[in-house]
């Protein structure tokens, strides 16, 4: 038997396992026959199935070929729009000792080229795995970003290699790095161990109680952590199936989300706050007719802030289909620590709760009283397997209870640092209130009861008149003024004090035959009435301007800056003279 036919020892416990290869090797030795993935394609089409054995087979065949070229410790692009080639891939790079770097595929829209060049940039990959489809548009980005010695190879078409030799690992491996945000800074690459891996499988199936077995999936991209660690990892460390939708299907057809978890029997799937809220906007009584919903056991809601009245509208539209209020389930989570840290108990719907308006813009969390202005919240639930402290964010000191400050973690899941940044890792991971190893996760949020209430983000908190406001507040607000609004994003800009801004997509595309500057004014007094502030400019832009990220949230930093810049070209805009953007760039000549 060549090296490259090599199996695993049978009998393995996953809790003598010291990496994530062992485990899904342990998995294919033991149910090889069992389906690892499901990929669904195209409605008409029929699901695309691999099973543990071939899954396993596979990555160990390109994993000879990855050693060959000599990548033991260094970092692998994986730019792949095929979901099975990537999960090969993945499972190939930590099959030979690389790092792997999942990336999106290049889809020639500028933003997303230069994310993926900061990437390239800050890892210095040696290597670069693509579909032969894409390989000609990698290796032009990059060769366009100074790149060309990173040699670009088709994993679809790699000859097999000779042989493979299972690679000496252990906990303190770095197994991949999960590439955070670069809209507001350079993208910064977490540094996730097989320890970091292992131990948040744990935590996840500690929260959401899955078993061997269980099909879990969605439609998260997988360079994402929500996707990556959720939907594809934790099925093949559990010993389940993987149930997978291309991203761009659930985009145009949200329906067919809630159809894969009917048809495929998913347990558990999840997806951002918003993706909830597309589908009780978009998907029709028929689409709904033919949904069975029963089966889904665990409805994860996480990545962005959860809306109340999300989950509320959620659960009361698809009722019809079987979907149990119970399933839905608030996490809170960040790829610094790897994914998961916080869940409500299963069968228990994350529960909203009023807290006083005046006590919360002085950071107090305090119920309010009947009739009083309120915000209300909903629970991320309880740590898991963590430690969670609320801590000052200026002085570093602990929080009590209801008290509003930075959330800090401390666990095995919470990742080694920043790739090649050791100042912004000694200042983000070893953080100390007494004691140290916390990691400072930049979120604000208070304790009540132990459970977490996120309530925002460090940096996009508007100081205005001396008082916290909080910009999904404004944006939730904003929003129900029209049944023309879609997403909308609210910043605090500077002049002769801080001013709001709110920049409010419309919903019809190409036809605006209403009144742009009575809409734009209701704005503007709705900020007035609700928030008793002046709005210091309302852009009315057209679908697809607001920017969000791939898990969904929205990016109000680089929406400042856009605005700053005088790049958002709006349908109609109302300026506060205070408020002044550089104009927009003109036609060149």
């Amino acid at each position: 038997m060549t090296p490259s036919q090599s199996s695993p020892g049978r009998g393995k416990a996953l809790t003598d396992i010291r990496s994530f290869t062992e485990a899904v090797r342990e998995r294919a030795a033991r149910t090889p026959d069992r389906e690892a993935l499901v990929l669904l394609g195209d409605s008409a089409d029929e699901p695309r199935t691999v099973a543990y054995g071939e899954l396993d087979r596979h990555a160990r065949i390109l994993a000879g070929r990855l050693q060959e070229s000599g990548v033991r410790g260094e970092r692998v692009l994986l730019l792949h729009a095929d979901r099975r080639q990537f999960a090969v891939s993945f499972l190939a790079c930590l099959y030979a000792g690389a790092v792997a770097v999942p990336v999106p595929p290049p889809r020639g829209r500028a933003p997303h080229e230069q994310r993926i060049a900061g990437i390239v940039k800050d890892a210095a990959p040696v290597l670069a795995l693509t579909d032969a489809a894409e390989a000609p548009e990698v290796s032009r980005l990059l060769a366009g970003h100074g790149r060309c010695g990173v040699v670009c190879l088709s994993a679809d078409t790699v000859p097999p290699a000779g042989f493979w030799t299972p690679p000496d690992l252990d906990g303190d491996t770095v197994a991949y790095l999960q590439y955070t945000s670069g809209s507001t800074r350079e993208p910064r690459g977490v540094m996730v161990t097989h320890a970091n891996i292992l131990a948040n499988q744990q935590a996840i199936q500690r929260a959401l109680g899955t078993v061997p077995g269980d099909r879990l999936g969605g439609w998260l991209p997988f360079h994402h952590d929500m996707g990556l660690v959720g939907q594809l990892l934790h099925p093949l460390w559990l010993g389940g199936t993987s149930v997978l939708l291309e991203p761009e299907a659930f985009v145009r057809h949200p329906h067919r989300w809630l159809r894969a978890v009917s048809d495929h029997g998913l347990a558990v799937s999840g997806a951002p706050d918003s993706a909830y809220e597309l589908c009780v906007r978009r998907i029709t009584d028929e689409q709904l007719a033919g949904l069975d919903l029963s089966g889904w056991r665990t409805a994860v809601s996480g990545g962005e802030p959860v809306s109340p009245d999300t989950g509320r509208a959620f659960a009361e539209r698809f009722a019809a289909a079987g979907f149990r209020a119970g399933a839905l389930t608030a996490a809170y989570g960040l790829a610094e620590s790897t994914l998961l840290a916080t869940a409500t108990p299963q069968d228990t719907a994350p529960a909203p709760r009023a807290w006083d308006t005046a006590a919360l813009e002085a950071d107090v969390l305090s119920p309010a009283r009947a009739g009083a202005p309120h915000r209300t919240l909903v629970s991320s639930g309880r740590a898991v397997d963590c430690d969670i402290r609320i801590v000052d964010p200026e002085l570093g000191t602990e929080l009590p209870e209801g008290r509003v400050g930075e959330v800090w973690l401390r666990g095995a899941s919470v990742a080694r640092g920043y790739w090649n940044n050791p100042a912004e890792t000694a200042r983000t991971f070893d953080c100390r209130t007494g004691d140290g190893g916390f990691l400072r996760t930049g979120d604000l949020g208070a304790l009540f009861g132990g459970e977490l209430y996120v309530t925002g983000r460090l940096t996009d908190v508007m100081v205005v008149g001396g008082r916290n406001l909080y910009p999904q507040d404004v944006e939730r607000t904003v929003e129900q003024i029209s049944p023309l609004f879609g997403p909308a994003t609210a910043f605090s800009v500077p002049g002769h004090r801080e001013r709001v801004v709110v920049v409010q997509e419309l919903r019809h595309q190409g036809r605006y035959d209403t009144d742009l500057g009575a809409l734009a004014g209701a704005v503007a007094r709705c900020l007035t009435e609700e928030f008793q502030v002046t709005a210091g400019g309302v852009l009315l832009v057209r679908p697809g301007t607001v920017r969000r990220t791939t898990s969904g949230k929205v990016e109000r930093s680089a929406m400042r800056r856009l605005f700053l810049a005088g790049e958002l070209n709006p349908l109609r805009q109302q300026l506060d003279p205070d408020v002044t953007p550089l104009p927009a760039p003109g036609p060149r000549g």
